[in-house]
């Protein structure tokens, strides 16, 4: 048995030696696909993440027209924290909203000298419970804010987040489309580079066919030959993937302006690599079963 195993994985090398540009094309070729499917899922995924973490940070702010008493402050609370949506509710004065844009410019905080403290309005800022930080539950509070308080203004960030999220399907999307067609691509070589192996040795299929050698025993070395393939793709991209994660995506991120304190960028876990690897090793198979179909008799 032993030996027999051994005959097939000698002939799957021997095949491959023979062939080296073309081997080296099929490896290739499934090593970008899966590398590409694999980096459009990373970004999806941590998209959606920074978009969580976004979403937590969503606020209501009313600017009022009129600052209220410091009487009815406490009243206006709490019934701005009866409202079932509402988890949060913080008064800002005019003063402290004043100290609040002195403390944002800085060293240039001396231009507002002599500007009188009342310049900007008071507000509440109301954070979201999480189940209603989407577009309906912030529609609802807005609603609710214009019938409770005299406001001016109304300031939120849903908006912008559910375009953000519109592009994340849509990035969801591209990847899938995008994914699958390089696989077919792949797909594609490796069933062709198997193809032009069994064309420049069908005399010696032939042959081995007539002296009694069954179609499985035929067959096993181009599978083998396949899988061997699929697995240096499927290693060459998660290569290129921990390289790429480790010295170019988080070091940048620190400098992405847009990206939140605390936030890590997620890898693949042990399992999602190891399907990769896996993805590989099934994509060399399938490809060699594609031409096999077509010129080993089954």
């Amino acid at each position: 048995m032993l030996d027999v195993i051994r005959y097939f994985i000698l002939r799957a090398l021997r095949n491959m030696r023979q062939w080296p540009l073309l081997c080296f094309a099929s490896i290739l070729t499934m090593a970008v696909a899966l590398a590409t499917v694999a980096t459009f899922f990373l970004v999806v995924v941590n998209i959606e993440q920074l978009a969580t973490r976004w979403t937590q940070e969503i606020q209501v702010i009313a600017y009022l027209k009129k600052a209220p008493s410091q009487n009815n402050i406490a009243n206006i609370t709490k019934n701005l924290k009866q409202i079932p949506e509402v988890e949060t509710v913080k008064y800002v004065s005019q003063s402290d909203a004043m100290d609040r844009f002195k403390s944002h410019l800085g060293n240039d905080a001396s231009l507002l000298e002599g500007v009188s403290k009342n310049l900007l309005p008071a507000s509440f800022e109301l954070g979201i419970h999480s189940e209603f930080r989407n577009q309906d539950g912030i529609a609802t509070v807005i609603e609710k804010l214009e019938n409770q308080l005299d406001v001016d203004d109304l300031r939120y960030g849903q908006q912008w987040l559910e375009r953000f999220n519109h592009f994340a399907e849509m990035l969801r999307f591209v990847s899938m489309v995008l994914g699958g067609f390089l696989l077919f691509a792949a797909l594609f070589i490796v069933s062709n580079t198997i193809k032009l192996t069994l064309y420049a040795r069908r005399d010696e299929l032939e042959i081995m066919a007539l002296v009694g050698a069954t179609m499985r025993f035929i067959k096993i070395p181009f599978m083998l030959e396949g899988a061997i393939q699929g697995l240096l793709g499927g290693l060459i991209s998660l290569a290129f993937l921990t390289f790429s994660f480790v010295f170019i995506l988080t070091r940048s991120i620190e400098s992405f302006w847009l990206t939140p304190s605390g936030f890590n960028l997620v890898f693949l876990s042990t399992n999602q690599q190891i399907l990769l690897v896996l993805s590989g090793v099934l994509l060399g198979v399938l490809g060699s079963l594609s031409s096999l179909r077509r010129f080993v008799r089954i």
